[in-house]
C-alpha cells in the first residue's frame, strides 16, 4: 500500500500510532517532512470502542482548530 503524503496547506490530520516503548511510531505508513508540526494526544488506556470515540473527540478538535474560518493571529495578540 503506498503511503500517503503531507502537503502545504492541508488541513489537519488524525494519524494512529502507539509508542513501541522508544519512540511514536505510526500505525500506517504517512510521509511527513522534517519538523512537520504535530499534537501528541495520549489517550488512556481504555476499551476499544472508547478508544474509538476519544480519538473522534480528537480529531474534531483538531478540525475545528485549523479549520478555514481559523482567524489569523498576530504576535501582539499572544500573552506570554
Amino acid at each position: 500500500m503506498p503511503s500517503q503524503t503531507y502537503s502545504e496547506g492541508m488541513q489537519a490530520i488524525t494519524l494512529k500510532a502507539h509508542f513501541d516503548g522508544r519512540q511514536i511510531v505510526l500505525d500506517e505508513p504517512y510521509e511527513l517532512p522534517r519538523d512537520a508540526r504535530l499534537v501528541v494526544t495520549v489517550l488512556p488506556e481504555t476499551d476499544k470502542a472508547e478508544r474509538g470515540e476519544w480519538a473522534q473527540v480528537a480529531a474534531t478538535g483538531l478540525a475545528a482548530a485549523y479549520s478555514d474560518n481559523e482567524p489569523e493571529y498576530s504576535p501582539s495578540d499572544v500573552k506570554t
